[in-house]
């Protein structure tokens, strides 16, 4: 490696790395799943959550297990290539990043959608575009100056979405009403729902991509992945009970958990859940805009992409060109309105990345002599619960997924010629 190049600080501890998970799972789900949940299995609603955890779990602990062997930027990028070679590789780093980029601009769209019920002229024509881009020209513009601010305005931004919904909570303790006796759905509706719950989680691997810059990456990454999947499930079963205790017949509305909220809190407390689903969706496409650039930095570091996406800005330490070129390209797709048909496929993409990851747990284990039986079983499980769910994914998202194969199999023998710089022998 070259001596005089400038390489980002690690300068986050484990609450800081705890953030890009936890920001991960919690978007837009948080305040729409709890009234389908509450609408399909009644109050068995939070216990359906916790079941959805409970079968998440193995998945997480994959990753978890794979983070500690790692201590570079990168993610399923390295997993892919130290298990099956650079164009696997290269493979889940392209589509993972290429999909982050459309997702940015779909999930801003949604954040512009919330800010409109209270900002009416957001969503008026050839507005929304706008604004959209600006926020994400924002989100780039903090990215750029360097990792604390980055990590220490999301920590803001997930305080702002997590006050409220801890509000609600609370308010359920003195709403005075009965959830009743818990009521077994029947299976066929188990088997629909947790599906949804899948859903609910399906972010958390966000972290793995900038372990760069962590201070501690093979112990802190592993233990924020287990913490905040442990804790969102909790969280999200707290929602589910106060949404049941206080206005379960909200569950048919649009904006439902809005409702809840002013029945126990008023006005004030259905204007602060909308606030927070405004900000819940921001802290979710911040937390991209800063691990996805670093993903980036790490295919570079790998000699995958031209050098150009390594460079570190000299006074704020941060991957400079990574950041920007991600930044760009997402206001670009901010403003075309007829990006949806890309983003749907961003969902498709992580459930390959899954199934990439689990799968070289083993792989790995086997070189090395001994396949630990706790670790198989959970990869099988986590590699099925993966295609399961892909196998509910629309011929439309297959069709999108298949176009950035191909598009990332000619970049690989374009761009990824380049000599690593780094040998991959973390594992």
């Amino acid at each position: 490696m070259d001596s005089t190049k400038i390489a980002p600080p690690r300068t986050v501890g484990f609450w800081g790395t705890s953030l890009f998970p936890l920001n991960g799972m919690i978007g837009a789900g948080i305040f729409a799943l709890p009234a389908v949940l509450v609408a399909a299995v009644g109050n068995f609603a939070p216990w359906m959550m916790l079941v959805g955890g409970i079968l998440f779990l193995p998945l997480a602990l994959c990753y978890a297990w794979m983070a500690s062997r790692f201590e570079h930027s990168g993610g399923s990028v390295l997993y892919g290539e130290a298990a099956f070679g650079r164009f696997v590789g290269f493979q889940a780093g392209w589509a993972r990043y290429a999909s982050a980029i459309v997702t940015a601009a779909a999930n801003m769209h949604v954040m512009i959608a919330y800010l409109a019920a209270i900002f009416p002229w957001l969503g008026e024509p050839g507005v929304t575009p706008v604004a959209a881009g600006i926020g994400l020209a924002l989100i780039t513009i903090v990215n750029l100056y360097g990792m604390r601010a980055s990590v220490g305005t999301l920590g803001v931004m997930t305080a702002i979405k997590l006050l409220p919904l801890g509000a609600l909570i609370v308010s359920a303790l003195f709403a005075g009403g009965d959830t009743g006796a818990v009521t077994l759905p029947q299976f066929s509706q188990v088997e629909t729902v947790v599906l949804l719950t899948f859903y609910a989680f399906i972010g958390f691997e966000g972290v793995v991509e900038a372990a760069g810059e962590f201070k501690h990456p093979k112990r802190d990454v592993p233990l924020s992945i287990v913490t905040m999947v442990s804790g969102v499930t909790l969280l999200y079963m707290a929602i589910i009970w106060a949404f049941n205790a206080i206005g379960p017949e909200f569950a048919g509305e649009d904006n439902a958990l809005a409702g809840v909220a002013g029945a126990s809190m008023g006005q004030l407390g259905s204007l602060a859940i909308v606030i927070a689903a405004s900000f819940s969706i921001g802290a979710n496409n911040f937390a991209s805009g800063v691990a996805q650039p670093r993903l980036m930095y790490g295919m570079a570091e790998r000699g995958m992409l031209p050098w150009w996406f390594e460079y570190v800005h000299p006074r704020f330490l941060t991957p400079f060109n990574a950041i920007l070129f991600y930044g760009v390209a997402a206001v670009l797709f901010g403003l075309w309105e007829g990006f949806e048909v890309l983003a749907i496929a961003g969902t498709l993409v992580r459930l390959v990345t899954y199934v990439v990851t689990s799968c070289a747990l083993p792989v790995l284990e086997h070189r090395e002599g001994r396949i630990v039986p706790l670790h198989l079983f959970c990869v099988i499980f986590a590699v099925a619960s993966s295609l399961f769910i892909a196998a509910q994914a629309q011929a439309q998202s297959w069709l999108v997924f298949g176009g950035l194969l191909i598009a990332g199999t000619l970049l690989y023998f374009i761009a990824a010629r380049q000599k690593p710089e780094y040998p991959l022998d973390e594992a």
